[in-house]
């Protein structure tokens, strides 16, 4: 049994979920923003108060770790992180682009060989992408692409792969291949987080609150130019 706070602010979409046995049971997102300075707070004091009103004990929150904006990700995990402290909470670190694919994996139906690419922008024809195929398992880790004609033509010449996300429409004109597909308006959002949540959960893969940073922050950008800094930020 566990009941999942989940908080989701990588782009500019504020969201937030709250799960209970691997089930959304709430959610809200701000479709606006970015906000999220604003927003967040009033969104998780709503869902904690839904939860409450249903006598339903939080075990966990879970918050999106990147890839993303800057500033979205530094204010999602700075709240995750209070939440968990002041309530004694485990913390649940997801990840942002495989997030992405929860929807997709649920609402279509694809070739047993397709492969996933979701593209967070980073402005000019620069992603952050990742490859995975359909039970997840990461193909290609997370890089930040420039996309030209020549992008992902290893996996596109054997497979049927599909892009999506808000990195995605501008590569439309440049990613032609026939085994391309494109699949719009996918967002992270937290009510997507769940079943990767409520895995972590099971499988008892907590942070550590005092010292986690997000993804973001850490090894993927101190590896990449700064000029690839998701929304210039």
């Amino acid at each position: 049994m566990s009941c999942i706070l989940h908080i989701e602010t990588s782009t500019e979409v504020c969201s937030v979920a709250v799960s209970e046995d691997g089930q959304c049971i709430y959610h809200k997102e701000d479709f606006e923003g970015p906000s999220h300075a604003v927003t967040l707070g009033v969104y998780v004091d709503e869902a904690m108060s839904f939860a409450d009103s249903h006598a339903i004990p939080l075990d966990a929150v879970a918050v999106s770790c990147g890839p993303g904006s800057y500033t979205g990700l530094r204010i999602g995990v700075s709240m995750a992180k209070g939440i968990c402290y002041g309530q004694d909470l485990k913390l649940i670190s997801v990840p942002t682009l495989k997030t992405m694919c929860v929807p997709i994996l649920l609402s279509k139906e694809l070739p047993e060989d397709a492969l996933l690419c979701p593209m967070i922008d980073a402005r000019r024809m620069e992603v952050y992408a990742a490859v995975y195929n359909r039970a997840l398992k990461e193909v290609r880790g997370t890089q930040a692409d420039i996309v030209d004609e020549n992008s992902y033509l290893e996996f596109l010449e054997k497979h049927p792969v599909y892009f999506f996300g808000n990195g995605a429409a501008k590569c439309q004109e440049k990613i032609t291949h026939p085994n391309a597909h494109f699949i719009p308006d996918i967002h992270p959002l937290a009510k997507w987080m769940f079943p990767l949540a409520e895995r972590s959960f099971l499988n008892d893969q907590f942070e550590d609150v005092a010292y986690f940073e997000p993804y973001y922050l850490k090894e993927f950008v101190a590896s990449k130019p700064k000029n690839l800094l998701a929304n210039g930020e």
